[in-house]
């Protein structure tokens, strides 16, 4: 907007200059000629005199030297009463010029060299003479180009001063402008204490008031909704502390032990969530330098906790690639909720006795896992990588895959879902260990219909982890 100004301005003042100072320079070079013109009409005017008492040759010499210099002056006597024609001063006009004169009797100019010629006829007794004042170029033009010089200097005055106004006007334009911006920007980076000035000129400062209202209604809103989710996360510590007495009541052995410890972490991420929500802060975030977890360990232990569910429901499971430890930016808990949650939609939405499986690849710049199961699929992946919309089946939210993909996405990675090797559907998780997007085709969230078979290991119901 600033230099759409200035060019507009610089625009309009040229042309205004022009229209302006182009006739106004014409108008002073016909001035100079008209008073050079005026300067020879006088001179010739004060031989009048002396023409009409005598036309003696000497006589008219001493009036010719008194009137100018005779290089510039002549005059041209005609012959009559026994006199012959003679002239005076240098002749520059030709015969030709000077015979139409005296035939039409009025004052006329001619052109020649370096410079013109007036000549100015005086009626005498005998007939009619010819006065010759010679103006030079150099006088008709005196002062012209000193006067273009002026015009020119004003004219670039008035475009730089109004250019210079211009960028002034634009800048005081533009600033609120880019203040709106840089608000926009830093709310939208998290920074909801980010508030424009209100000034500037009616419609930015309208926009600046908009902009502010519209921060602090998203500021309550996000108050309200962490309100909201600490609200209902504590509403749930009764039904919790229910579980914990019932599940210390249920004495020794393997399967009280794991429901002990189901509870005591369905705890931890309640309390976690009614922190997170009062504090502000992101359940899912990139982890610094030196920070993370082995990745393999998460999916050995998680697939402990899941393996005894499994048996009971008949299901085969299989876990490939978490033999060796496997280092990923990620924090523990946050790997565990995801595969949590892709386990859980496993066991949620298929029938019991379908077999899963569990991959763990490791690269050089990412890391992959692959969570695939032999149920009917997905009808529509998309739909359910969209928060909230779940998978169009009873209990689904929809909550899950989106920690998986925010966990992914906070590393440079994402998530696709696709077609298995078993059959059903594969959620492959790109976890990137250097915190740059992938080099390959594809989006956040993004759908992949099809892959290419790999060989799959005979399931073992009765397989147990390293």
């Amino acid at each position: 907007m600033r230099w759409a100004l200035v060019k507009v301005s610089l625009a309009v003042t040229t042309m205004v200059v022009v229209a302006f100072a182009v006739p106004l320079g014409l108008v002073i070079r016909e001035m100079a000629r008209d008073r050079a013109f005026s300067s020879a009409e006088r001179q010739a005017a004060a031989l009048a005199p002396a023409l009409s008492i005598t036309t003696d040759r000497d006589q008219l010499e001493r009036v010719v030297a008194s009137a100018g210099s005779d290089a510039d002056m002549a005059v041209h006597i005609p012959a009559g009463d026994g006199e012959a024609a003679f002239d005076l001063g240098r002749q520059r006009a030709a015969d030709e010029d000077i015979a139409a004169v005296r035939e039409l009797g009025r004052a006329s100019t001619s052109m020649v060299p370096g410079g013109s010629t007036l000549l100015q006829p005086v009626a005498l007794g005998s007939g009619i003479a010819v006065v010759e004042v010679y103006v030079p170029e150099s006088e008709v033009t005196n002062g012209v180009g000193t006067a273009w010089a002026v015009l020119a200097a004003v004219g670039a005055a008035l475009v730089v001063g109004s250019v210079a106004v211009a960028d002034r006007l634009g800048v005081r334009m533009v600033r609120p402008a880019q203040r709106l911006v840089e608000g926009a920007h830093e709310l939208g980076e998290g920074k909801l204490g980010a508030r424009v000035p209100e000034e500037g000129p009616t419609e930015l400062r309208l926009a600046a008031v908009a902009f502010n209202s519209m921060a602090d209604q998203v500021v309550q809103l996000l108050a309200n909704e962490r309100e909201l989710a600490a609200d209902l996360s504590h509403r749930l510590r009764t039904p919790l502390t229910v579980l914990r007495l019932n599940a210390a009541s249920l004495g020794d052995g393997p399967a009280a032990e794991q429901t002990r410890t189901a509870v005591e972490q369905l705890e931890r991420e309640v309390d976690t969530i009614i922190r997170t929500a009062r504090e502000a802060k992101p359940q899912t975030a990139a982890a610094g330098p030196g920070a993370g977890c082995d990745a393999a360990e998460v999916v050995r232990e998680r697939m402990a906790f899941w393996s005894a569910l499994a048996e009971d429901e008949g299901r085969k499971w299989r876990v490939a690639g978490a033999d060796r430890p496997v280092r990923i930016p990620v924090a523990r808990a946050d790997l565990a909720a995801a595969l949590d949650a892709l386990l859980g939609n496993v066991f949620r939405h298929t029938p019991e006795g379908t077999a899963f499986a569990v991959d763990v690849h490791n690269g050089e710049d990412a890391v992959i896992v692959l969570v695939s199961d032999a149920g009917p699929g997905i009808s529509d992946p998309e739909a359910a990588m969209a928060r909230g919309r779940g998978s169009g089946t009873d209990g689904s939210t929809g909550l899950g895959l989106d920690i998986v993909r925010r966990l992914a996405e906070s590393t440079g990675g994402d998530v696709r879902i696709g077609s298995s090797v078993l059959g059903g559907t594969e959620v492959r998780v790109w976890i990137q260990l250097d915190g740059r997007k992938p080099v390959r085709k594809g989006h956040r969230g993004a759908v992949r219909r099809r892959r290419r078979p790999v060989l799959v290991p005979t399931f073992n119901r009765s397989r147990s982890l390293p």
